[in-house]
């Protein structure tokens, strides 16, 4: 039985989760319990993981129901643009980065100064973009350089 406390449904307000349109659940799940530490909730139909304070809530693509005519969900193609991203915050970034590696996951590239942050990014097993970061410089006042404008 299920502990209503680890649902993501708040008895008064709202809370944040993000829903992921997965291939196989059972591997997506897998990665986010292993990858992130987090508890599995349900296993399926949907799946939702709990990490730290949020959710993850994962199914399978499907074509349009009732309540969202129109709308097909399916799971990115390795060929598509990326226009959102899971961002995690991390209080030590070289032992996160450490420990997802020897757990098999797959960084873009080793984490990077970016003067306000460290940052990482690697893609679950849908293809989906998850950038890793822990809050340096920002702390003390110093951020990013800004992107060069175009004239």
């Amino acid at each position: 039985m299920t502990d209503h406390y680890d649902l993501p449904a708040p008895q008064q307000g709202l809370v944040v989760t993000h829903f992921l349109t997965v291939r196989d659940v059972s591997v997506s799940r897998e990665f986010y319990a292993d990858i992130f530490g987090g508890q599995v909730v349900l296993a399926e139909n949907p799946a939702i993981v709990r990490i730290a304070n949020s959710w993850i809530i994962m199914n399978p693509g499907g074509g349009p129901t009732p309540d969202k005519p129109d709308i097909v969900l399916t799971p990115p193609q390795p060929e598509d643009p990326v226009s959102a991203f899971l961002n995690i915050r991390v209080a030590d970034i070289a032992a996160f980065y450490a420990d997802a590696r020897a757990k098999g996951a797959h960084f873009l590239t080793e984490p990077k100064d970016r003067k306000a942050e460290v940052r990482c990014y690697l893609r679950d097993p849908d293809g989906y973009l998850i950038e890793i970061g822990e809050a340096t410089g920002m702390l003390h006042g110093v951020f990013a350089d800004r992107p060069a404008t175009s004239s």
